[in-house]
């Protein structure tokens, strides 16, 4: 069975749809919990979610909820808020630790994965493939996101990144020892690096879909430059407060 585990920030637009999606497309008896890891929300992230857990009728601030789809749905799977220190890898590390299914799949508030994603992930542990992702898509038309959205098909090194989600058997994850949290940001990567370094990827070709919000808010272009040079940066031997420094002067 699988725990879904989601790191928030400040995502009230986007968590409550992400929940719903989640419910629409996946069979209730292959997720044993799903975990929302909050790293200091204020914008009523946790507001939205607690009305998840408690289907109650009061409005939610953000999102409209239907409450007779939530206790239709979500009545066989556990839903879980905690609180972590910010920081997705620390964020992620504190949802692991308290999933009860055999593969974990870790997913961005802002990525809705395929129809039937949960079979899919299942089919492959299967067959012997512990970890790996879905080939992405962003909710953009823009030539180079969709050249970039193409490339994600191939089982490439550097096609790879966070946002096409991960999922990772937990005697696989225990053994690598979860994402490293001396990074703050690049923490998807490291862990790739360690699967490719195993031979232990794959993916799934069905199209997950993420949002294009920090494209559209800094430029393609510039965040396109930015990501590239952090990459490089790492390559060459970049420490983990490097590259953050960088990402806080350039991006966030």
């Amino acid at each position: 069975m699988i725990s879904i585990i989601i790191p928030v920030f400040n995502e009230a637009q986007t968590i409550g749809l992400l929940l719903q999606h989640l419910t629409t497309n996946s069979t209730a008896t292959n997720i044993v919990d799903i975990t929302i890891v909050d790293g200091g929300s204020t914008d009523g992230t946790e507001d939205i979610i607690t009305k998840f857990i408690s289907s109650k009728s009061a409005k939610p601030k953000v999102i409209p909820l239907d409450t007779d789809f939530i206790k239709k749905n979500f009545s066989q799977t556990g839903i879980n808020l905690i609180r972590s220190e910010k920081g997705r890898a620390k964020q992620m590390n504190s949802g692991a630790k308290r999933a009860k299914g055999d593969i974990l799949y870790f997913l961005h508030a802002d990525s809705y994965p395929p129809q039937n994603f949960d079979q899919l992930i299942i089919n492959e542990v299967k067959k012997g493939n512990e970890a790996g992702c879905f080939r992405m898509q962003f909710d953009s038309n823009h030539w180079w996101l969709r050249l970039a959205s193409w490339l994600t098909q191939f089982n490439w090194r550097v096609s790879r990144g966070g946002d096409q989600s991960q999922f990772i058997t937990v005697a696989l994850f225990n053994k690598i020892g979860g994402y490293n949290e001396s990074y703050i940001i690049y923490e998807d990567n490291i862990l790739i690096n360690e699967l490719y370094a195993r031979n232990q990827f794959t993916v799934i070709n069905k199209k997950l879909t993420t949002s294009a919000r920090l494209y559209r808010k800094h430029g393609i272009w510039k965040v396109q430059y930015h990501f590239w040079t952090i990459y490089v940066k790492k390559w060459f031997g970049a420490s983990a407060d490097d590259l953050v420094t960088y990402y806080k002067k350039n991006i966030c």
